[in-house]
């Protein structure tokens, strides 16, 4: 049973659907505050607070990925699929990777040193090919 399977039924908001939205129309991985203000400048009276709270809702839900990179929580609109991310620290824009090979690391690892009921997150971040040419 996946966590969405047994989260409480949440009732749908304005609010949630615009965050959704604007998260659905980012690039990559987005700040709560770069999410309010593009729901601000679209016109939206939603606070920041509700941001932040609806962002952190969506994650419990599995229907947002968060990461923190440089002391600051990150959120992007993801599949509900378990997958890693390559992450461009220049423009942010995330790739999703598939699982598969981490799986096999982290399963071997994990073994080697007697580790069992093994979980993981696998962010890797570098520069992508158009960033790194400017």
């Amino acid at each position: 049973m996946t966590n969405q399977d047994s989260a409480p039924a949440r009732r749908q908001t304005w609010q949630k659907e615009s965050v959704l939205h604007a998260l659905s129309q980012a690039q990559g991985f987005v700040s709560a505050q770069q999410l309010h203000r593009q729901l601000a400048q679209h016109g939206s009276a939603i606070g920041l607070a509700t941001v932040y709270r609806t962002l952190n809702t969506l994650v419990a839900d599995g229907l947002a990925d968060s990461l923190v990179n440089a002391g600051e929580t990150l959120f992007r609109d993801c599949s509900k699929d378990h997958h890693h991310h390559l992450i461009c620290n220049g423009c942010g824009i995330a790739v999703e990777l598939e699982a598969e090979q981490a799986e096999a690391w982290a399963s071997k690892v994990a073994s080697e040193h007697g580790f069992t009921d093994v979980s993981h997150t696998i962010d890797i971040f570098g520069l992508c090919q158009k960033c790194t040419s400017k």
